[in-house]
Formats: structure tokens, sequence, C-alpha cells
């Protein structure tokens, strides 16, 4: 995981994508660095809130079933000539690429592609244009029902007793917390917080899940449920 940048401002991205699964997964991440991101699914709704919104960062699929990406950039130009634009696409034609460039782009990445490799070119450009700072992000403290949850100390504590979690440990939680009540798929939380689903992983995520359960345990309000065939949810009723 990589750790979470430092900002002078909540930075604010544009990721236009059409797969619903990769697009989950790639805006958490990116919100796990402390960036606020609009996700479009369509060509059509991000044409509609380029007119209407500014961003730091645009990072754009080419392949989409209406407007596609590059009719999506050239959009982007007439009102913003400066914004840092990324592509995504599975195509690897260098005519493409070349095309890309022209209207605009800053970049081009080929699917499938690493999530790390995404956000470290994210914190490049976003440096570039000095939108990085002081002020961390991660330092960030969660009120969870009876539980004060200090992600940047790693404590969960409550008006009794205060347990000192791992690193792992409070990366799930947190995950957890930031989609609290919503059912989260284990191939996403693996992809998320491990890098990779596979049996080994699952397994892994098993042991901490039995753990978080164990320390919310004293709030019979906070449940982490298990949604069978899918993956889980951080109940509160709270």
């Amino acid at each position: 995981m990589l750790t979470p940048h430092k900002m002078i401002h909540m930075a604010h991205l544009l990721y236009v994508e059409d797969d619903e699964s990769l697009s989950f997964v790639t805006k958490d991440n990116l919100e796990l660095q402390g960036l606020k991101v609009t996700h479009c699914p369509d060509g059509k709704s991000a044409m509609a809130i380029v007119r209407n919104h500014q961003f730091d960062l645009c990072i754009l699929d080419v392949m989409l079933p209406d407007f596609d990406g590059f009719m999506i950039a050239q959009e982007i130009r007439k009102f913003d000539k400066q914004v840092p634009i990324i592509f995504l696409t599975a195509r690897s034609l260098k005519e493409d690429k070349i095309h890309g460039l022209r209207l605009g782009a800053d970049d081009y990445i080929t699917k499938p592609f690493s999530i790390e490799e995404l956000i470290l070119k994210v914190q490049i450009f976003l440096k570039r244009r000095n939108i990085v700072g002081d002020v961390d992000d991660s330092a960030k403290e969660f009120d969870l029902g009876n539980y004060l949850f200090d992600y940047k100390n790693l404590e969960l504590k409550n008006s009794e007793t205060a347990k000192k979690l791992t690193q792992k440990e409070a990366d799930l939680l947190r995950f957890f917390i930031r989609n609290k009540n919503e059912v989260l798929k284990r191939s996403d939380i693996l992809e998320t917080l491990w890098g990779e689903d596979d049996y080994f992983m699952g397994r892994s995520l098993d042991v901490f899940i039995s753990r978080l359960r164990k320390y919310l345990k004293e709030d019979e309000r906070l449940k982490i449920e298990n949604i069978h065939g899918v993956g889980f949810r951080l109940k509160t009723e709270v």
C-alpha cells in the first residue's frame, strides 16, 4: 500500500471509467491517498460535468460507449489548458497514443495497469502543480460508536480500553469506516489493501476480519456482517 501523500488541500480528480469493478478499486485507492474523486461511468455524464467544474487532474478511459476519452479531453481543453490529463486504454497502438498527446494529454497508461503506477503518476503531476504540501491527510480520527479510532497512531479506544492495531488492521478498519453500511466485495477489499485477490490473501483477510470483530464486540451496535458469496459490510446503528 502506498503511503497517503501530503496535501495542501484535497486535490479534486475527475475519473471517467465505464468498468464498474475497475472504477471501484481505482477510485477507492485514490481516495485512500487523500484525494477527492468524482467518478463518471460514461462519456455523456463526463461531458456535462467538465463544463461546470474545475479539476486538479483528469483520468480518462479512451474506450467509452458514447463520447470517448479523446472527445472528453477536447472538451476539457476548451475550458482548461493546464489541467493534467492521463488516458487509460486497452489499446496500445502508437497512432492512438500520438493522437491523445496531440489533444493535450500528459500521459498514457495501457490496461491492465498497476494501481501503484497510476497513483505515482498522479502524485507527480499534482506535485508539479504545487498541490502537494505539509498537511498529512492520514492524520485523522474517526468516531465509531463508543470507540475513537486514531488511524495515525494505530489505536482503537473507548472509555475503558485502548487497543493498539497493526497497520493492516488499521487500514482495513478505515476502509470499512469510509464505506460503512455498504456491502464491500471480497475481491475489492483484497485488491485495495493486499494488492491482489488469491486464496492465501483471502484467508489472511478472514483472520483480520475476525480480529476486528473481537475488537468491536463491546459495542453491540457495530457489526461486521458476512454477506454470503459477496463480501462484508460494517453495519452501524449509530
